[in-house]
């Protein structure tokens, strides 16, 4: 008898970790999940997997440290959310604007330079993560950046409110 509810209880486990493993590992997101707003204008571009793996490696290597989980540590009322990367000056809510910004960013009226105290590519002698980024490296970290509401919907530049 005991060997049995053993055996059932090892079946189960057994089941239950290689459900949870395959799943975490066998995580792809469909084409109209990795579709993303490439220009202001409306154009789209469809990120591939690989884009998302490396968007996000880069993304909590170059960026996390200040703004993991979307939020913006040094100012929580403004995040990575799709609403407040909309309202920037330029609009920062695509892959060309978040590029942009990454080269050289500016306040969010956009009407000063913060390449001194924002890491970016004008700053990498300062900022030294920020030297070995290419133009791929910047379109997969903003691909991330844009990808994250869809998959972590509100928590995503929710501040306080969640981290």
């Amino acid at each position: 008898m005991l060997l049995i509810m053993f055996k059932k209880i090892f079946a189960s486990v057994t089941i239950a970790c290689l459900l949870s493993s395959t799943s975490v590992l066998a995580i792809e997101l469909d084409e109209a999940t990795r579709t993303i707003p490439a220009t202001s204008d409306g154009k789209t571009m469809v990120l591939t997997p690989e884009q998302v793996k490396r968007g996000k490696r880069l993304f909590n290597s170059s960026c996390g440290q200040c703004h993991l989980g979307g939020i913006t540590k040094t100012n929580p009322n403004l995040g990575l959310d799709t609403e407040a990367l909309s309202l920037a000056t330029p609009s920062r809510n695509n892959i060309t604007g978040l590029v942009d910004y990454m080269k050289n960013p500016t306040t969010y009226d956009g009407l000063e330079s913060i390449a001194e105290i924002h890491p970016s590519i004008k700053s990498a002698n300062i900022f030294t993560r920020m030297r070995s980024l290419d133009e791929s490296d910047l379109v997969d970290i903003a691909g991330h950046i844009l990808l994250q509401p869809k998959i972590v919907s509100e928590k995503w530049g929710g501040g306080k409110i969640y981290y």
